[in-house]
């Protein structure tokens, strides 16, 4: 369940159901101090001392009042989950397949890259294994690009539930844009070995008027500047790099740096908690909009229904 999901519980908790949300492995740390990590505010995620990719995952949905499971030992975070949970969703990120057998599998599919469903382990496993195949962005993706990710999934798994779904990006309150100079911070691993140009942040810079979007190359410093050689395909937009704080100090180092009005977040996380910027900054928030029928709640219903009527836990990943 990659980001764009990220409300499904709420469809989940509407039907009065209990939900555990448990994130697939990022073992940066001390992996005994983090074999079962529950997260309910984000002050405990404060104090688990994590990189910003972690953050990119744990924070919006602790944020969205969600209880968030992460760690390394899967048998006794699933265990622990059970406890309190009618429902478990395993938000693999797409870089994992499901560590739990679920009661269903659902795989989002992103026309933005099309092709690359079928390009990368665990990504075609996924998809030949999913029971529902989410194709979002078609509000932002050329059609031909959809039609050809819905050819792929036609091809390898013709039994598979399709939704088509938009991701329209929506800015938080702050200053206007219209004129403005603008940098723009997206979310780490969609820009590096997601290998996207360009995330949220810039499509809502872009949308809301601004003049300029920012190189943040010439004002890269350090690890952050050889993120920049490494991925070529980044020339207008600043990965979200915050692997210890070291790197942290230099992503704040390059945003005050660099000659812009206002920085515009595309991350999840909120920015402003990790560094001081000298710029105002504005955060761009997503939430995915079936277009048409089926949706995600109607695929849904047979898991409220089992999990309604039976003890155990049913598994959706």
């Amino acid at each position: 369940m990659p980001f764009s999901l990220i409300w499904l519980p709420h469809v989940l908790k509407s039907a009065g159901l209990k939900v555990a949300l448990v994130r697939h492995p990022m073992p940066y740390g001390d992996l005994e101090a983090m074999r079962v990590q529950r997260f309910a505010t984000l002050e405990e995620i404060d104090a688990s001392n994590p990189t910003v990719e972690e953050r990119e995952e744990y924070e919006e949905p602790v944020r969205m009042g969600m209880v968030m499971y992460a760690g390394v030992d899967y048998e006794a975070i699933l265990r622990q989950a059970e406890r309190e949970a009618d429902v478990v969703v395993w938000d693999g990120g797409n870089n994992d397949f499901a560590f739990y057998a679920p009661d269903l599998l659902i795989v989002v599919a992103d026309p933005l890259r099309p092709g690359h469903e079928l390009l990368y382990h665990p990504g075609e496993t996924n998809l030949r294994m999913a029971d529902v195949v989410v194709i979002n962005k078609v509000d932002s993706a050329e059609a031909h690009n959809v039609e050809r990710v819905l050819e792929n999934i036609e091809s390898v798994n013709p039994m598979a539930t399709v939704i088509f779904a938009e991701s329209p990006p929506t800015l938080d309150d702050g200053p206007d844009l219209l004129g403005r100079y603008v940098l723009v911070v997206d979310d780490g691993p969609t820009l590096t070995h997601g290998e996207m140009p360009f995330g949220a942040g810039l499509v809502a810079a872009r949308k809301a008027g601004a003049a300029k979007i920012v190189d943040p190359r010439p004002f890269a410093v350090g690890s952050i500047k050889e993120t920049f050689e490494r991925w070529p395909q980044l020339t207008n937009v600043l990965p979200a790099m915050g692997y210890g704080e070291q790197q942290l100090a230099e992503l704040e180092a390059t945003i005050n740096a660099a000659d812009c009005d206002v920085v515009v977040t595309g991350t999840p996380i909120d920015l402003g908690r990790l560094i001081t910027s000298r710029h105002p900054i504005r955060h761009v928030r997503y939430e995915l909009e079936e277009v048409g029928t089926p949706t995600l709640a109607e695929v849904l219903e047979p898991i409220v229904a089992q999990a309604t009527a039976r003890p155990e836990p049913v598994v959706v990943g």
